[in-house]
C-alpha cells in the first residue's frame, strides 16, 4: 500500500469523453498519480495521454492494450470507464490485487445480475481489494439525499427525481437503448427502458444501505411523452407523436409499502404530451420528522450560452468526478464491493483562486 505521503497511483482504463475529464483531475492532484492508460483503440496505443485528453503538457505516460502491462504496473488503482464493462475483466483485474473505481453502470453490482455479481465479490475478497461504482446519478445524487435526512429523527420514504431535457446529449451513443423516436406504443419499449435504465436499481439498494434498511422488492414504472411537433435532435430522428420523454421509476418497498424512489425524467424537446414539468435540477425529497426538500443544480447559469463541445464537457465532469474524488477513501476501504455505505465522507479538493478585480 501507498504511504500516506505518496501519491497514489492511477491507471485510467479507456479515453472516452468522461474519462478524458477524469485523467485531467488526476493529473491536477498532488496525491494522485497517473502512471498507466488502456485504450481499446489501436491508433491510440503509444500515445501520449496528455494528447488523448487534451492536455497542454505531456505526461510522459503512453497508453497500451496490454492487459498484463496494466497489472505490471501494480498501480493502487484502475478508472474503468468504458461504455459498456467486461466482467470477466475486471474479475481479473480485482484478482491482481488492484482496486478498482468505475462509472459502467455500477454501484451493487444488482444491474450486472446476480452472477456476476457474486464473481466480482469473490474477485475483489481474493486479491484483497475494493470494487467501487458512482457517478451523478446513480452515485452521487443518492449520496447527498442520504446526507440530507441526517437532521431527522424519523424517516418514512426518500424521493430522489433527476429531471432534465437531455437532447444536447441524445446523439451520445449512450443513449442508444433508449430509443428516441420510437412510435408511440411500441411493443417492448417499456421492457427496454427497464434493462436500460437498470442501474437506478443499484441506487435504490445504495440508498437503502445508507439508510440502514433492507429493501424486499425493487420494481420499475415506465411512462413516456411524445413530441407534438417535428423535432431536431442531434443524431436522433424525432417525429411527431414519436417518444421525446421518458420517466423510469425505480421503486423499493419493504412489506408491501414504498419507502424509496430514484426517478429519472427525461427528454429531449420541450413540446411534449403530457406536458411534464421538467426542473433542469435534481430534486430530493426525505419525508420523516422534519420533511427535507433539496434542490441541486449541477449545470452553469450561462449554460444554454456555451457551445455543445462545452455541454458536453461538463456532463463528464459530474460523472467522472464522484470516482475521482473517491480514490483515497476506495483505496482504504475493506475489501470487496463497497459503495458509499463503507466509504467515510470524502469530497473534492478546494483551491483558492484570486478574486477577479472590476475596473
Amino acid at each position: 500500500m501507498t504511504s500516506k505521503d505518496q501519491p497514489l497511483r492511477v491507471v485510467q482504463w479507456t479515453t472516452g469523453n468522461v474519462a478524458r475529464q477524469a485523467v485531467k483531475a488526476v493529473v491536477e492532484r498532488p496525491d494522485l498519480e497517473l502512471v498507466g492508460v488502456y485504450a481499446f483503440s489501436a491508433d491510440k496505443v503509444g500515445r501520449d495521454a496528455a494528447e488523448l485528453a487534451d492536455l497542454p503538457e505531456p505526461t510522459g505516460v503512453t497508453a497500451t492494450d496490454d492487459v498484463e502491462a496494466i497489472i505490471a504496473l501494480k498501480p493502487d488503482c484502475i478508472l474503468y470507464m468504458p461504455l459498456h464493462p467486461d466482467v470477466d475483466q475486471l474479475a481479473k483485474l480485482l484478482r491482481s490485487g488492484i482496486n478498482v473505481l468505475t462509472t459502467a453502470s455500477f454501484l451493487t453490482g444488482r444491474a450486472y445480475g446476480e452472477a456476476a455479481r457474486r464473481q466480482l465479490e469473490e474477485a475483489a475478497m481474493q486479491g484483497g481489494v475494493s470494487l467501487f461504482g458512482s457517478g451523478i446519478n446513480p452515485g452521487f445524487a443518492e449520496y447527498v439525499a442520504a446526507v440530507a435526512s441526517s437532521v431527522c429523527r424519523e424517516v418514512n420514504s426518500v424521493h430522489v427525481l433527476e429531471s432534465f431535457n437531455i437532447g444536447t446529449w441524445a446523439g451520445d451513443a449512450n443513449q442508444d437503448e433508449l430509443g428516441w423516436g420510437r412510435p408511440a406504443g411500441d411493443a417492448g419499449h417499456a421492457a427496454d427502458i427497464v434493462k436500460a435504465t437498470a442501474p437506478f436499481g443499484d441506487a435504490v439498494e445504495v440508498l437503502a444501505q445508507l439508510l440502514q434498511l433492507d429493501v424486499n422488492d425493487i420494481r420499475c414504472d415506465v411512462q413516456f411523452a411524445h413530441a407534438t411537433q417535428d423535432v431536431e435532435v442531434p443524431g436522433r430522428e424525432v417525429k411527431k407523436g414519436t417518444v421525446a420523454g421518458i420517466d423510469a421509476k425505480w421503486v423499493g418497498s419493504k412489506g408491501g409499502v414504498d419507502v424509496i424512489d430514484v426517478n429519472v425524467r427525461w427528454t429531449v424537446a420541450n413540446e411534449i404530451d403530457p406536458a411534464w414539468d421538467i426542473a433542469m435540477a435534481y430534486q430530493i425529497e426525505v419525508r420523516g420528522y422534519p420533511q427535507v426538500n433539496v434542490r441541486v443544480e449541477v449545470l452553469p447559469q450561462d449554460f444554454e450560452s456555451m457551445s455543445i463541445e462545452e455541454m458536453l464537457a461538463i456532463g463528464s465532469v459530474i460523472t467522472a468526478m464522484p470516482v475521482v474524488n473517491a480514490i483515497p477513501a476506495v483505496v482504504a476501504a475493506r475489501p470487496g464491493i463497497v459503495s458509499y455505505a463503507d466509504l467515510p465522507t470524502h469530497a473534492s479538493r478546494l483551491v483558492p483562486k484570486p478574486a477577479v478585480t472590476r475596473s
